[in-house]
């Protein structure tokens, strides 16, 4: 039953987030045009519900030249590749944006498991185990609040599977508001190879 109210409220919370952020969308994209010529969004093969592919957006905190379908946190030196706007977006997490479009379209929630790229066939086999596959991904969820990149494959998966296991609206209430202070204070946050 929840599934239903949940997506009732993605909907709406993703639609008039969109709006009263649009002020911010406009400036975030200015910046990240006045920096670098290149594209204002950046497009990735992410994996959905059911495994199935989809493209998530974002607003681009990348040089042109970065290596393709690679996660951040292992590139070798990313400070080579991530813009000075980009490095802002990244840590206050307003790179993620965009993916109210991917909320309000359908292909994310929320709250869920963050979308494994495409070629993260290790996570999205850990997930299969626990069920997190099932869900739609999410903006935020269990394991961003609990250790975001400096999980380990084994334990965000475990924590994708507890979030399915556990998903309630006060529990996404829960998540969202943790979510808050784990941005504010850029908890998880870990950029190339340490």
């Amino acid at each position: 039953m929840y599934k239903y109210i949940k997506r009732f409220f993605d909907i709406l919370l993703s639609f008039f987030a969109i709006i009263a952020f649009s002020w911010l969308f406009i400036i975030i994209a200015i910046l990240i045009k006045i920096e670098d010529k290149g594209p204002i969004l950046f497009k990735q093969r992410r994996i959905g519900k059911g495994k199935k592919e989809f493209y998530i957006l974002k607003f681009r905190s990348m040089k042109m030249d970065t290596p393709k379908n690679m996660p951040t946190h292992l590139l070798e030196n990313p400070d080579l590749y991530i813009t000075k706007v980009g490095k802002f977006l990244r840590k206050s997490s307003l790179d993620e944006l965009p993916q109210l479009f991917n909320i309000l379209k359908g292909d994310m929630s929320i709250v869920g498991p963050r979308p494994a790229l495409f070629n993260q066939y290790d996570l999205i086999e850990k997930r299969d185990l626990y069920g997190a596959n099932d869900i739609l991904p999410g903006l935020t969820g269990l394991a961003q609040i609990m250790g975001r990149d400096e999980l380990e494959i084994d334990k965000k998966a475990f924590y994708d599977g507890e979030y399915k296991e556990k998903m309630s609206f006060l529990f996404d209430v829960l998540i969202i508001l943790k979510t808050f202070v784990a941005v504010f204070k850029a908890e998880g946050v870990k950029e190339g190879r340490r």
